[in-house]
Order: structure tokens, then C-alpha cells, then sequence
């Protein structure tokens, strides 16, 4: 990156990448540019040690001037009244007037940084205070995560793989969740963090592929397994990396297969839990129907096996078997799979004496009831019910008792599964059934594809629902006495609301 903007001065700055340690992987733009300074700045703690300093130590002349910026504090505690946050910044703005002296001055100054300057690096504080106002080149550098991948010898990220890097400075409980999303990874800034990366591995069941590398490049460098790595031996200057799954042998779980049902909520992945995407990664084989695998991203080793809508016993049977050979098997369900969904298949299956001993888990997902209800408003924000208008696998009679009882009791209701090619008459009979509780104006949200490409929303009164308008992929929210529906600004926004308190309350 060139700034042409000058300041008072006529100086030029430089953010000089060094790479990740090793002098001889300095690109020659960094060694001309330490060539062309006037001045050369490098962070350093308070003993005065620069590992940056080092790794440019040949290309330093004797006629350079040097200025050490050295931190005030590191991570310990700190007496400065606007505590470490506060010394920190008041120390970035003397580095930063330091150097500007001498660009007013008309030196060109070289501020050195180990890795890429716009990578974790000290550099970054110099730049935004001084790239506005100086003539400004930022010279990229091999990164750590390079040098890492380089030294393990094995691919980092490859074909439409994706890699999250972390700071180990993250919560535990965050660290977990993005490992257990991603397919590749690294986590920098170990050191103290070490225990509490080390247990965001495990917890996400990503341990045993994760590999560790100190000192990249360096004196001193090691690799190893993550899971072999003594905690007192971790420098704050390691890494923990969890390399390409394409074409590597996926680790065996200790206890054998197991099964785990996931909903993919009610569309695409923006509506996945980063719980959900570590389970899908991890799967040996993905168990469901076609349309909710169409889903899920084809990865490399993965076995899929698609079937028809109506085979849901069959499919939960076949899903455990594999699990009971040793697969680890992701059962996919839309929406969430707890709610008119597999997970009740596969629990019925599961409780055959034949699979008491293969593990299933049920993962959350986002119900197609809350998408509509979110898009809409917030019309669920009371006492609510969920009823399937499918009488596929349950008679009619019994559909219309509970919508009788829950109209009575004034509950909101959910209606899943409200028509079909094949079920057209439940929408009408539900509305008249209905009508003879609610009022005519009540708010009805008619929720189709909520998510997808073709996705509508729109609210009507009960007395105005017409059936032509529902299909397989509506979902109907019907407000009670209290639900309110309200147009909101120029462009007429229909929101539905129930309120939380109830009259008499």
C-alpha cells in the first residue's frame, strides 16, 4: 500500500514486513527499504530485546538511527489510570510523535515488524496515526500461519476449504464454537492461553487433527501434536493449526460411531449454528433427504446418502446402522429436527434393543415457527402453540380438537405443514374452525420459503385466508385477541406483535 499524501514534512514512512523469523525469508523489498531509511524503529518489551531488531540486524548500517519503542507494559498489570488499554494508547501516540519528528524533519523512517505489518503486528498503530499525513509504503511479509503450514509440511487450506484464524485470546467457550464451524484453522498468541485453546480443541472434538508449531523458521522450532504439547513449555511466539481435510485420513473417534441429528434451520447456511456446521464437517456420512442435503456442502471423503421425504423410519434404521459399523453419521433434518422432524425417527429407532449402544445426539436449529415469527415481528412474544395440519399421521378429528383447545385458551398458533398437492381442504377447514373463536380481523402471517430465494411474507385477516395461497412450504402464524398488527413509516411495513402482558395481569 502507497499513500501519496505529505504532510509537513517530506520523510517517508515505511511498514517493513520481516517475515516470520528467519532472515533469509526477508523479501528484497523490505531489505531495499531498510537500505533507503533514514531511521529504523522496532518494538521491543521493557528488557530491550527486539526479535524484530534481529531478524534486520544485517542489513542495519552503523549510520542509521535507531529508536527502540519500547512497550510500557506487556501483560502484567499496570498502575496507568486508564489501566492497560489506557498505558497502551498513550504509549502508541509518543511512538507515533517520536517518528513524526523525524518525518518532519524530511528521514525517511523504516518501522520494522516481524511477519506482515497489516498481520497482529505493532506496525498497525504506527500507520494509523501517521499514513495520513506522510508519503506511507506498507511491505508485505510471510506470515506466521505460512511459515507454520510450511514447516508442518502439510496443505493449510485447499480447493473451496475455509480458514479462520483466532486469537487464543478469545474466550474458551467462542474459541469452541469457531473451531468446531470452520473447516481449517489457526490460533495465534498461545503462550498463557495455551490451556484454554487446548480445551477449545477438545471440546469441539477437533484435538486430534490439531497440530502445534513454535517458532516457525526460528532457532528453537518444534512441531508436534497439539494433544502431546506440555502447557508450561508454550512461548507466547506458537501456533496451533488445524490443517486441510482434503485427502487426510479423518481421525477415529475413541467410542466408535455415533449419530447426530442436525436441523439446517428453515434455508441456507446463514441460518446454521457454528454447533451444526462442526457436526456436518466431522460426519463420516450424511444421512437425509435430498432436498435438506442439497443443503450442506459436498467435502471431500464424505459419504451422502439421499432418500425420499416418506422414508423416515427406513432412514433413521439405515443411519444407525452405519454408526453401529463405526461411522460417525449426521442425520439432516430442516428447520430443527426436534420439531416435526428426524430426531423423534431416529430416537424411536434408537430405542430398539438392537442400537441401546450407538450414541445419538440432537443439535438445535432454527424452527421454521421462529423464522417467520422473526421476519414478521415478533408475533410468538406470548403463550403459543404448535399444531402440524398434516393428517398423514394423525386423524383429522384429533388435528381439530387441539386447534378447538388452543383457540379456546387464546394461545398464538404455529401451523406447520398446512397444505400439499394432495392436502388442499385443512387450510380452509382450520380457518372456519378457527372463526369461531377468533375475530374476523385477527392478524394471519403466511410465511413461505422464509430464507430462500423465493421467500414472502405477508399478513392478512383471518377472515381473508385463502387456502390457494398455501403450499408445503407456508408456515401460518395466527395472532390471539391480543396480537396486534401495526403499519409502520413511509414504506408501509406491516409488524406483528403479541405483547408479553396479558389484560388483568
Amino acid at each position: 500500500m502507497t499513500s501519496p499524501l505529505n504532510g509537513t514534512g517530506a520523510g517517508r514512512l515505511y511498514g517493513v514486513g520481516l517475515g516470520p523469523g528467519d532472515p533469509n525469508l526477508m523479501t528484497l523489498r523490505a531489505v531495499r527499504a531498510i537500505g533507503e531509511a533514514d531511521v529504523v524503529a522496532y518494538h521491543s518489551a521493557r528488557h530491550g530485546r527486539s526479535i524484530a531488531r534481529s531478524i534486520a540486524a544485517e542489513h542495519l548500517r552503523s549510520d542509521h538511527i535507531e529508536e527502540p519503542l519500547v512497550y510500557p507494559v506487556t501483560t502484567e498489570t499496570t498502575d496507568h489510570p486508564g489501566g492497560y488499554r489506557g498505558a497502551l494508547e498513550e504509549f502508541y501516540e509518543k511512538a507515533a510523535a517520536r517518528l513524526a519528528a523525524h518525518l518532519d524533519a524530511g528521514r525517511t523512517v523504516a518501522v520494522l515488524a516481524e511477519g506482515d505489518p497489516m498481520f497482529y503486528g505493532s506496525y498497525m498503530h504506527m500507520h494509523k496515526r501517521l499514513a495520513d499525513r506522510y508519503a506511507t509504503e506498507v511491505i508485505p511479509g510471510v506470515t506466521s500461519v505460512s511459515a507454520a503450514a510450511a514447516r508442518l509440511g502439510t496443505p493449510l487450506v485447499e480447493g473451496e476449504e475455509i480458514l479462520t484464524i483466532l486469537p487464543g485470546t478469545l474466550p474458551e467457550e467462542e474459541l469452541t464454537a469457531r473451531l468446531a464451524a470452520t473447516d481449517t484453522a489457526v490460533v495465534m498468541k498461545l503462550g498463557r492461553t495455551f490451556p484454554a485453546v487446548r480445551g477449545a480443541f477438545e471440546a469441539s472434538g477437533r484435538l486430534a487433527e490439531a497440530r502445534y508449531v513454535e517458532r516457525a523458521t526460528m532457532a528453537g522450532e518444534r512441531t508436534g501434536e497439539l494433544a502431546d504439547i506440555d502447557p508450561a513449555s508454550v512461548p507466547y511466539f506458537s501456533v496451533a493449526v488445524l490443517p486441510s481435510r482434503v485427502d487426510a485420513p479423518r481421525p477415529v473417534p475413541s467410542s466408535g460411531g455415533e449419530v447426530v441429528v442436525v436441523g439446517t434451520g428453515p434455508a441456507g447456511p446463514l441460518w446454521l449454528t457454528p454447533e451444526t456446521r462442526g457436526a456436518l464437517a466431522a460426519a463420516d456420512d450424511l444421512v437425509g433427504y435430498t432436498t435438506y442435503l442439497d443443503r450442506v456442502p459436498v467435502r471431500p471423503g464424505q459419504a451422502r446418502h439421499g432418500s425420499d421425504n416418506k422414508v423416515e423410519a427406513e432412514r433413521a434404521e439405515f443411519a444407525l446402522d452405519l454408526a453401529r459399523r463405526g461411522h460417525r453419521v449426521a442425520v439432516v433434518s430442516g428447520g430443527d429436527p426436534g420439531v416435526f422432524a428426524m430426531a423423534t425417527a431416529v430416537l424411536e429407532a434408537a430405542s430398539q434393543e438392537a442400537y441401546a449402544d450407538v450414541p445419538v445426539r440432537v443439535l438445535p436449529g432454527v424452527t421454521a415457527a421462529n423464522a417467520a415469527a422473526a421476519r414478521a415481528g415478533a408475533p410468538l412474544g406470548h403463550d403459543y402453540a404448535t399444531i402440524s395440519l398434516s393428517d398423514r399421521l394423525k386423524p383429522w378429528e384429533v388435528i381439530a380438537e387441539r386447534l378447538r383447545a388452543a383457540a379456546s385458551a387464546d394461545l398464538v398458533l404455529a401451523l406447520y405443514n398446512p397444505g400439499s398437492k394432495s392436502r388442499t381442504r385443512q387450510v380452509g377447514q382450520a380457518r372456519d374452525l378457527l372463526l369461531e373463536h377468533r375475530s374476523p380481523d385477527t392478524p394471519v402471517v403466511l410465511a413461505r420459503d422464509v430464507g430462500g430465494p423465493t421467500e414472502s411474507v405477508r399478513t392478512v385477516r383471518l377472515a381473508d385466508l385463502d387456502p390457494a395461497e398455501v403450499d408445503m412450504r407456508t408456515l401460518l402464524i395466527v395472532g390471539s385477541s391480543q396480537t396486534r398488527w401495526v403499519r409502520r413509516g413511509e414504506d408501509g411495513e406491516t409488524v406483528v406483535w403479541t405483547p408479553r402482558r396479558y389484560p388483568e395481569a
